[in-house]
């Protein structure tokens, strides 16, 4: 993912709400979101490069997210793939905590990255380009490619919209339905409110949108993930194609017995 909003119990009909966007490369094959054959517990979009996911969900309510670290360098050969991270967590039963503190001890050999993790106990973020892990306290978080929280335009903006769509939006759909206009959002920001993280000027105009549309990179996949406190779980995923078109949207809904709150 390149843009995360969350709302972290900050919302007492929400427990939690992740909105998401994935930015890519169009010649990377991956395939939308499903259930994984080989890991009937894990709904989640796949990289068919890497066999990795950007964001997923498992039917007892864990889930993960990563988004990569900017800072203008490339991916050294030999390092791992920063969607294992999210894979890794979804397929196996640990808690949250012990799959950070996992990570950790393993975090420099993957390229930047920064990741959010959850179950029933938390949230969690780890980023490898700053020391240690944290739970996070209730609240309404943002994170693109920099760290959790940087005051990037899009980041700001996203989280404005996020306290207002739950003020504004009474049912699930309809709150969806805001998160995923604000993650199509093609504004671009001004020239003196851009980050510099080692690229071009003209390249960080293009990425401050929430929705990048560039030459054969851009906005692949839209995703919002919501919980409610009977453990009621609602998953939208829209995926699009190079030039920005809508290509397919998914709708899962699934519940599991424990509380969340």
């Amino acid at each position: 993912m390149c843009l995360i909003l969350m709302a972290h119990r900050a919302d007492p009909r929400y427990p939690l709400i992740v909105a998401a966007n994935r930015d890519e490369f169009f010649h990377r094959p991956a395939a939308p979101a499903d259930y994984w054959s080989d890991a009937p517990h894990v709904l989640a979009g796949r990289d068919l490069e890497k066999s990795g996911t950007w964001m997923g969900v498992t039917k007892d309510g864990r889930w993960a997210a990563v988004t990569n670290f900017r800072d203008g360098t490339s991916a050294q050969p030999g390092t791992r793939s920063r969607g294992g991270l999210v894979a890794g967590y979804l397929r196996h039963s640990g808690s949250a905590q012990d799959h950070v503190t996992a990570v950790e001890s393993e975090a420099s050999e993957y390229p930047g990255f920064n990741m959010l993790v959850g179950d029933r106990a938390g949230v969690h973020y780890l980023s490898n380009r700053e020391p240690g892990s944290m739970m996070l306290a209730a609240g309404i978080y943002g994170l693109s490619n920099h760290l959790l929280d940087s005051p990037w335009p899009k980041v700001e903006s996203g989280k404005r919209v996020l306290r207002e769509a739950l003020v504004e939006a009474t049912k699930p759909d309809k709150l969806i339905e805001k998160l995923l206009a604000a993650l199509a959002d093609r504004t671009m920001a001004d020239d003196s409110t851009l980050p510099s993280t080692g690229i071009s000027e003209d390249w960080e105009k293009v990425l401050s949108a929430a929705f990048i549309g560039a030459h054969g990179y851009g906005t692949r996949a839209s995703t919002v993930l919501l919980m409610d406190p009977d453990g009621e779980v609602h998953f939208r995923e829209r995926t699009f194609g190079e030039q920005g078109e809508l290509i397919e949207d998914r709708r899962y809904q699934f519940s599991f017995a424990e509380d969340l709150t």
